[in-house]
């Protein structure tokens, strides 16, 4: 019989004194931040004046894409915008703690691996700074107090009105406005280099390709400096078809390049270590992701721009309810951005390690493309944009209908590109980017893989099998 160990309680326990934190490394490369508006040093101070009372929305006032730490003494706050990671890690040192910032998991092992401090990291251990949120921490050690999260970005849900014409007009407004932002900012800097499109011919690729051959003929601008590059696997899949229909049926065919790529070239296992992280349709996005960018470039070796249509299926709400079994189209018309953030990070489901919804998923797109020296640009995860999306009154319009909800998107946004731009915008059914990149036969041979395995090739790339 085993006896029940003694237990100290808590009002008998001693603590160590906290200890201020030593340092703080951060490791985001300062290229890598493409604030419109305002300098990196200018924005860390909206950040710090926020956490010292100040009002959340001038955090979500920063246009652009950005991942930002500032210190102010023994407080460190930190805020990423939607489409890109921001992970931190405290390490312990004899002198004090140490707190590594960096986006990848990869960065903060090689600098503690630097240090002799390799044998405190596990990838669990790294935690992400959740998007739309500030987080502070009290950077004093034993113990760690909880980092604390405060909102920025808090659009009003189902404000606007029951009319798809209107919505869809707000909606391809906004984007056509971050579209026209982003190009003032690349002109401001004298960069008139060319621009590509992941594209598939889809909705959202297929409205950012209009949006952005609209505005750059309203600047002056040659046309020629935009590509539309499809993915195809082995000549295969389904989308070099729809794209080739969809830029004849608005007259664009010269904008069309069909990347072609060996089905070797699809590695998912590269992808997991790639994108740090283990979701199969993640995993499988980032796989023909990086073999449509490698191919681009393969052909294009100073190629720069690329922009996708990253975010436009959670700010519609478009993706198959059936699928999983947590969801009810009730909590996913009624829930803000539970696409965009998952459940929250007040919820029990909440992973540290992670965030969630599309503030998890981000990396299936900004990993490939910042791998191959691209400056990416996912215009639909731009707070204007969101906050657009947010407005829908998703629940008037569907009635409950799942099928009405899956309809919605297109009819949505044709109507704002017809309004925005002009054009008459192609809507084809709905397929996921690497459904389309290759055959059905391919795609279900070479991602026949069980997800555990995904999971463990993470744990064993990074010198484990778990903890």
């Amino acid at each position: 019989m085993s006896e029940t160990p003694s237990r100290t309680p808590a009002s008998a326990r001693t603590l160590p004194a906290e200890q201020p934190v030593h340092r703080v490394v951060d490791l985001i490369d300062p290229a890598s931040q493409q604030l419109l508006d305002v300098d990196p040093d200018a924005a860390r101070e909206r950040l710090l004046a926020v956490e010292r009372g100040g009002d959340p929305a001038t955090v979500a006032g920063l246009r652009g894409s950005f991942a930002l730490v500032a210190r102010d003494g023994e407080k460190v706050v930190m805020a990423r915008s939607l489409d890109r990671p921001l992970r931190y890690f405290l390490a312990k040192v004899e002198s004090g703690p140490l707190l590594v910032v960096a986006e990848r998991m990869d960065q903060i092992r090689a600098h503690l691996e630097a240090e002799g401090l390799a044998g405190q990291f596990h990838p669990t251990y790294t935690r992400m700074v959740p998007a739309h949120h500030l987080l502070t921490l009290r950077l004093v050690g034993c113990p760690d107090p909880n980092p604390v999260c405060r909102r920025w970005f808090a659009p009003p849900r189902a404000s606007g009105p029951a009319d798809v014409a209107a919505l869809g007009e707000r909606y391809v407004g906004a984007l056509y406005g971050e579209l026209q932002a982003w190009l003032d900012h690349l002109a401001a800097r004298g960069d008139r280099g060319p621009l590509g499109v992941a594209f598939s011919g889809g909705i959202d690729s297929g409205a950012v390709l209009l949006c952005l051959y609209r505005a750059l003929l309203e600047r002056g601008d040659s046309p020629s400096r935009l590509k539309a590059f499809t993915l195809s696997v082995d000549g295969g899949g389904a989308d070099a078809g729809q794209a080739r229909r969809f830029l004849a049926a608005v007259d664009l065919e010269m904008l069309g390049e069909e990347v072609p790529v060996r089905a070797e070239d699809v590695d998912p296992f590269a992808a997991v270590e790639l994108i740090e992280d283990y979701k199969p349709l993640d995993v499988e996005c980032a796989a023909v992701a990086s073999a449509l960018l490698a191919g681009i470039r393969r052909r294009y070796p100073e190629w720069r721009y690329v922009v996708d249509g990253d975010g436009g299926d959670e700010n519609l709400k478009d993706y198959p309810i059936e699928e999983n079994p947590e969801l009810t189209i009730r909590s996913v018309v009624n829930n803000s951005m539970l696409y965009q953030e998952g459940w929250g990070v007040d919820a029990i489901k909440h992973s540290l390690t992670y965030s969630g919804g599309l503030s998890r998923s981000c990396v299936r797109t900004w990993a490939p493309a910042r791998r191959l020296g691209f400056a990416p640009f996912s215009p639909f995860t731009r707070p204007a944009v969101v906050a657009a999306a947010e407005a829908v009154p998703f629940a008037a319009l569907t009635g409950g209908s799942h099928q009405r909800l899956y309809a919605l998107k297109g009819e949505l946004v044709a109507a704002g590109v017809k309004a925005v731009t002009g054009l008459d915008l192609p809507v084809f059914p709905k397929r996921r980017f690497q459904h389309g990149a290759g055959s059905q036969s391919w795609f279900a041979e070479r991602f026949a893989i069980d997800p555990a395995r995904y999971r463990q090739h993470l744990l064993e790339h990074h010198g484990g099998s778990g903890r």
